[in-house]
């Protein structure tokens, strides 16, 4: 038997570690995603003062990027406001190094840690995904 509910305007389900609300528009779990990655990111730059490009990679993936990536194929943003707003995170987090803090960001993430930006990352997971169902 299937059972199924009404989800008020104003409500919002928590199923998977995934806020959803009747709008599906993921407005509450990219908030909470947002913060959480900024707290990650505080918690790296408090405690890791002298760090080298290698560690702060290693620290960035495993710490703040996981919580920016946990499950974005469901709610993967496609508004320019929500795209930027996660790309800020990572442009913080990058400009914690004290050797690359005033290069472009697109130059510390390509060149000296070979990182790629979050949009790229979930067009290229969508991509993937899209040429192993076929």
């Amino acid at each position: 038997m299937l059972i199924t509910s009404k989800i008020d305007n104003s409500d919002a389900i928590f199923v998977l570690r995934v806020y959803f609300n009747a709008k599906l528009d993921f407005k509450d779990h990219m908030h909470e995603k947002i913060n959480k990655a900024y707290m990650m990111s505080g918690l790296i730059n408090h405690n890791f003062k002298h760090m080298t490009i290698p560690t702060f990679v290693a620290l960035y993936k495993s710490m703040v990027r996981s919580h920016l990536d946990y499950c974005c194929p469901v709610w993967s943003p496609y508004r320019k406001g929500d795209i930027e707003a996660l790309e800020k995170v990572q442009k913080r987090a990058s400009k914690m190094i004290p050797a690359l803090k005033n290069l472009p960001h697109k130059d510390r993430l390509k060149v000296y840690t070979n990182m790629s930006t979050l949009h790229y990352r979930r067009v290229r997971g969508d991509m993937i995904e899209t040429y192993d169902t076929f």
